[in-house]
């Protein structure tokens, strides 16, 4: 079973990736990471030199080479994955698609001063600013990441208890599955 955990950006796909992966012993692969090892830049070098769409197009491959795993995984998804062609489909066809759901404060009060310099489209934005910047866009995305198979509203649960949360979704799934 492959798991795509989508969501904004600073949802904690990443880290709740690397946390759930290693609780049920499973493998983890960042698509972002994936991607910038295959291409020897960062993502952000990626949009400098070969533009938005060579890199959703690498995003998309990546999505593809999922569909042949024989092996259980977890996938941090980049935030705008699920919003191209037909990426959610296809992550729904291939496997779980699992949405965390945050507030547009939550999500600016995740995202830390570092973070935001690692992230190109928000560097050097202040709170006020980068809370104003995901109010706007995050309702764009919003009719992309409810596709999902499961939403988890985050905004009042714990790190720990969005992993247990996710651990018996994928519990449940599985049976399902073998039935």
């Amino acid at each position: 079973m492959v798991l795509f955990l989508i969501g904004y950006m600073g949802c904690g796909k990443s880290s709740l990736g690397r946390r759930l992966a290693q609780i049920a012993g499973i493998d983890f692969v960042d698509m972002d990471h994936e991607i910038e090892q295959e291409a020897g830049m960062s993502v952000s070098d990626i949009f400098a030199s070969q533009g938005e769409a060579w890199f959703r197009a690498k995003e998309r491959e990546t999505i593809e080479r999922f569909a042949g795993l024989e092996h259980d995984t977890i996938v941090a998804t980049g935030g705008g994955v699920p919003c191209f062609g037909d990426n959610m489909e296809s992550m729904n066809r291939i496997g779980i698609t699992v949405y965390l759901k945050m507030s547009p404060a939550r999500l600016t009060r995740r995202i830390s001063p570092r973070g935001r310099e690692k992230r190109p489209i928000i560097r050097g934005m202040n709170d006020e600013q980068l809370l104003a910047f995901i109010s706007s866009a995050l309702p764009k995305r919003e009719p992309y990441y409810e596709k999902a198979s499961l939403t988890v509203d985050c905004e009042s649960l714990s790190d720990e208890q969005i992993t247990s949360h996710i651990l018996h979704y994928m519990e449940y799934a599985k049976q399902l599955k073998t039935k």
